[in-house]
């Protein structure tokens, strides 16, 4: 059995569309054009950014009947209501599991939003459990994230794989704790010289159909 550590933002769910959706949806409840999320998604930063800086930029060009808070509370709504899973997604964790792997998503972020696009998107019945580093109490890379996940489900990080999206999160941390990780692209160069992941993937579903059929790495 091979636990399968995966992301949820950008590697199980396109977190970027889902924000881009409830964005849209925003700015149409409060009167301005669709076409204002062409600048507002760099200043989101794939989610990197804080959202109270998103929040910030946003009230500094746009009027909205909103209070900072407000708006904040909205641009997490709108990720977490338009969470989805793609069907292709679906049936590489089917693969996995039913091959005898443990499936268990580890993503960073507070609770009740984490959980919701969990939800949302359908993975709580997927999958074989969850860690929110607002649960644990540690982020990724810290290890405590990756040590809840094979608690989760009785595993083992020696038979552990982690996939995801985040050189600085996902990849840094299976790194530190000796564990084979998948790196899942969506487009960009590694550039980072001091470590690097075991393989790097197109697709999430390649990603998991790798790590769910590769050889354990020494």
């Amino acid at each position: 059995m091979t636990l399968l550590m995966i992301d949820l933002d950008n590697t199980l769910i396109d977190r970027d569309a889902a924000f881009r959706t409830g964005l849209t949806a925003l700015l149409a409840a409060h009167g301005h054009a669709a076409d204002h999320a062409e600048w507002i998604m760099p200043v989101d930063d794939r989610g990197y950014a804080p959202r109270p800086v998103v929040a910030r930029a946003m009230r500094e060009r746009l009027d909205f009947d909103l209070t900072e808070d407000g708006l904040i509370d909205a641009l997490y709504r709108g990720s977490r209501d338009n969470a989805r899973l793609e069907p292709e997604t679906a049936d590489a964790i089917a693969r996995a599991r039913g091959a005898g792997h443990r499936v268990v998503i580890v993503t960073n972020g507070p609770v009740e939003g984490q959980f919701g696009k969990i939800r949302n998107a359908g993975l709580d019945k997927l999958v074989d459990a969850w860690t929110i580093s607002g649960a644990v109490g540690a982020d990724k890379p810290e290890a405590a994230p990756f040590h809840a996940a094979a608690a989760a489900v009785d595993g083992s990080l020696a038979d552990a794989w982690m996939i995801g999206d985040r050189d600085d999160a996902d990849i840094l941390g299976a790194h530190r704790l000796g564990v084979p990780s998948v790196w899942l692209h969506l487009g960009r160069e590694w550039t980072i010289a001091d470590y690097r992941p075991t393989h790097t993937a197109g697709s999430v579903v390649e990603a998991i159909d790798h790590a769910a059929n590769a050889p354990r790495v020494s």
